[in-house]
């Protein structure tokens, strides 16, 4: 089991911008197909964007191409999404997401039921 910590929420104004990370423990980070999720309430989890092992393959969610970026530093153990551009329809709580089974990296990893950890999650709030 992996042990997912995330962090970097807040609130911010439209076309603001925050960085979240997720420290990841438990296994080699390394061995880990990542990616990052978040629900609005009264809204199913979505999909937000995905990371290869090595950090070289990444897929996004249509609403956020462009605007976040998902990258690792598989040294300090750690994910992160850089979002720029914000906007109000942004606000969510983000869940990070782990997939610690072996399988070949793809724009399948869109869909919770891939990942097998998930953190707590991270408030993220967006003002008009």
């Amino acid at each position: 089991q992996v042990q997912l910590v995330e962090s970097g929420g807040g609130l911010v104004q439209a076309g603001g911008s925050l960085r979240l990370s997720c420290a990841a423990s438990g296994r080699t980070f390394s061995g880990l197909i990542m990616g990052w999720f978040r629900q609005a309430p009264g809204k199913e989890r979505e999909f937000v964007a995905s990371i290869s092992r090595n950090g070289v393959s990444t897929y996004y969610a249509d609403s956020v191409k462009g605007r976040f970026t998902i990258f690792r530093d598989n040294a300090k153990n750690t994910l992160y999404l850089q979002m720029n551009s914000l906007k109000p329809e942004d606000t969510a709580v983000y869940y990070c997401a782990a997939n610690s089974l072996w399988g070949r990296y793809s724009s399948d990893y869109d869909v919770p039921r891939r990942y097998d950890s998930w953190g707590q999650g991270t408030q993220v709030t967006v003002s008009s």
